[in-house]
């Protein structure tokens, strides 16, 4: 029997911070199994899920704490069941002039859709052509039955000009 754990991590980035966590979680005998790793505000920041036999969970315990005494905060918390999204996929791209509220719109017309956020990331970056700063979303959400990929689509078109941005729409990529 194996037990899922996720590692939750932040700290000063420097060169070595993941094969740091690597280590550990082979040394404690675990399985690297997913990660989300970044350089956000100037900060290496993610979550790692591991696998690994119950009885190794205080070995990997105390394999974080020394990576935890170099400068990186380590949080150990249980996995959840992964219940299989009942839906449909759907990835959307999204890109238009940085401004305050974007994200809040977005999501708050997903909500009322009942449509799920799998996976989100944000940016910004300077528009190739004027140099202004531009926001940049991608996202794959689940679509509940009873909406469509079209409902989804209709519903955040109807906030782009609101927001001032263009979205894409398509299947996520498996």
């Amino acid at each position: 029997m194996t037990s899922r754990v996720i590692l939750s991590v932040a700290g000063s980035d420097r060169p070595g911070l993941t094969q740091a966590l690597a280590d550990a979680v082979l040394e404690a005998g675990g399985n690297w199994l997913e990660s989300h790793l970044s350089r956000l505000g100037g900060t290496y920041v993610g979550s790692v899920l591991v696998e690994l036999d119950p009885e190794r969970l205080p070995a990997l315990e105390s394999h974080i704490h020394a990576v935890d005494a170099s400068g990186l905060r380590v949080t150990i918390v249980p996995a959840g069941d992964e219940p299989q999204p009942e839906g449909k996929p759907l990835w959307i791209e999204l890109v238009g002039q940085d401004r305050r509220g974007i994200v809040r719109e977005v999501t708050g017309v997903l909500t009322a859709l009942g449509v799920n956020i799998e996976d989100f990331s944000t940016g910004t970056e300077n528009s190739a052509w004027s140099g202004e700063l531009l926001f940049r979303m991608n996202a794959v959400v689940i679509v509940p039955r009873g909406t469509t990929a079209e409902d989804v689509q209709s519903a955040l078109e109807a906030i782009s000009g609101e927001i001032m941005v263009d979205f894409t729409f398509s299947p996520p990529d498996n």
